[in-house]
């Protein structure tokens, strides 16, 4: 990662996937005045799908939750460049693609300092021809070989000691060749041992009784036991 700074700004970047200006690529206007807006999604906040000639990006900006969050919508305490969300999910996000997880490559990170708190942004590799988990088990259920390669891809994660603290399958996407993926990393982080990854599967198990109840998915308890299986073998 190349880094760019002024006295209250610090952009992380990787210079073969960002071709754009780093100071201009973290504001919307920026690439609706190109006609590059793909698409977008809500959550927090906006999360905006941006196309380049090298590639599809999200541009995320970075916003709390909950009721703290009405108060206090996109600012954090500054500790230090490092420490500030957007560089740690990027590191976080480059680890794993170095040791073969399927996520989003990362692009670049802005974090601006205003005192003792700082406003940030990220962009990150937006999989191509991707439906998260819900979506399609709305649609279909998964194969014993599909909950085998989503058991294999979250052992890949463990194995780096990468603990993901909102592992649910909204954050699990299925692409257009049938590959599976790990996203939002936000506040996740790298942990010591191993007691920690039973909870962080029970987390996931959660999430799928959440959504059989919620809308219905297509899944069964049976099916546990082969991404289970695919996480131990």
């Amino acid at each position: 990662m190349h880094v760019l700074s002024t006295a209250n700004s610090r952009i992380w970047l990787n210079p073969d996937l960002l071709m754009t200006p780093p100071e201009s690529s973290f504001d919307a206007e920026f690439w609706q005045q190109r006609d590059a807006v793909i698409g977008s999604a809500k959550g927090r906040g906006t999360t905006w799908f941006v196309k380049t000639d090298k590639l599809e990006m999200a541009l995320r900006h970075y916003r709390r939750g909950g009721l703290f969050g009405r108060l206090v919508a996109d600012s954090y305490v500054f500790l230090g460049w490092e420490k500030t969300r957007c560089a740690q999910e990027l590191a976080l996000l480059q680890r794993l693609v170095d040791g073969g997880v399927n996520v989003p490559r990362p692009v670049a990170a802005r974090a601006v300092r205003h005192g003792c708190y700082y406003q940030a942004d990220i962009l990150v590799e937006k999989v191509p021809n991707a439906s998260d988990l819900v979506a399609v088990l709305k649609q279909r259920s998964l194969s014993q070989d599909e909950w085998l390669k989503v058991g294999a891809l979250i052992r890949q994660m463990h194995d780096l000691q990468v603990c993901h603290t909102d592992l649910n399958i909204h954050n699990i996407l299925m692409d257009g060749e049938g590959a599976f993926w790990l996203i939002d990393f936000d506040k996740c982080y790298q942990s010591k041992g191993d007691s920690w990854k039973a909870g962080n599967l029970q987390r996931l198990l959660r999430s799928l009784h959440k959504e059989l109840k919620k809308c219905g998915i297509l899944w069964q308890e049976s099916h546990w036991a082969y991404l289970e299986q695919g996480y131990t073998r």
